[in-house]
């Protein structure tokens, strides 16, 4: 069977599994990749040796994050095959991802968060920003939100995380006012042209709004705040879980709101400032 075959029967199952269509999408183009390099040839014929010179080859321009990205797809395709009796070997077993550093994500500071909430200028652009700062969700727990999954009551909404996961998350009051004024203001304005259930729609010829476009409302905003960070949405998620943490929060309600299945990834995630450190320092360490 030729490699684009197997991998059609690969992507079905994991579209059963629950998998999001964004990995689904990373993984066609991973594949892609592979066979441009090797061909569409039989997977029985593939050889250990030809998956180490292609992955030898990405590393002139890939991050090592990104490249331990793509020996995992290698090594879950190829397991997958094995496992489905379509090769009579695993031949990605032994494959190995890149060692990679305990990277600590950086959060913004709390002058640049309130810098880039005076760079709004539409109740659109406020309700975003708050929104993915006091929720903490991901990009694409966001941007498939429809209005009817906000519990008004009680500031809370159920998202789909990673692996289908629901979870519920809690906005501020601060979000809920500018959600209040971006959905009037979004009905007034584009009440000729019928409603939409998305929660966060484009600005003209309301749609859904994608991800790429988030990322274009906060660099604009950014941009025109002078804020020196670099400014994306999953920014605001680090910066929301580091705020949790300086103010105390246990990690395991952060885990909790976060929606990580590994304590261990929160422990990461959520890293006490500095000046958190040295304020509590100060105070436990008596000399």
């Amino acid at each position: 069977m030729r490699l684009s075959e197997a991998f059609r029967m690969y992507e079905a199952d994991k579209k059963l599994e629950g998998f999001s269509p964004h990995t689904l999408k990373a993984y066609g183009l991973q594949m892609k990749l592979l066979i441009r390099y090797l061909g569409d040839k039989n997977i029985e014929e593939v050889t250990l040796p030809e998956l180490k010179q292609y992955l030898i080859n990405q590393t002139q321009h890939l991050k090592p994050s990104s490249l331990s990205h793509r020996v995992r797809f290698i090594k879950s395709f190829f397991r997958w095959a094995y496992d489905e009796a379509l090769t009579s070997r695993n031949t990605a077993s032994k494959l190995r991802e890149p060692k990679l550093g305990d990277r600590i994500p950086k959060a913004l500071s709390e002058e640049d968060l309130e810098t880039l909430r005076e760079g709004c200028t539409t109740p659109l652009e406020h309700a975003l920003v708050e929104f993915l700062y006091s929720t903490g969700c991901r990009l694409g727990e966001v941007t498939n939100l429809n209005i009817s999954d906000i519990d008004w009551d009680n500031r809370t909404v159920i998202v789909v995380g990673k692996g289908n996961k629901e979870r519920e998350v809690y906005f501020s009051t601060r979000c809920a006012i500018w959600l209040k004024k971006y959905l009037e203001q979004r009905s007034r304005v584009h009440h000729r042209r019928g409603s939409h259930d998305a929660l966060f729609v484009t600005e003209r010829d309301p749609h859904r709004m994608s991800a790429a476009q988030v990322r274009y409302i906060l660099k604009r905003i950014a941009r025109r705040a002078n804020v020196d960070a670099n400014v994306y949405p999953h920014k605001l998620r680090h910066s929301y879980a580091t705020h949790l943490l300086d103010n105390g929060a246990p990690l395991e309600v952060i885990q909790s709101f976060l929606g990580h299945s590994k304590l261990e990834t929160t422990r990461l995630y959520a890293q006490l400032s500095g000046s958190r450190r040295r304020e509590l320092y100060r105070r436990f360490f008596k000399s």
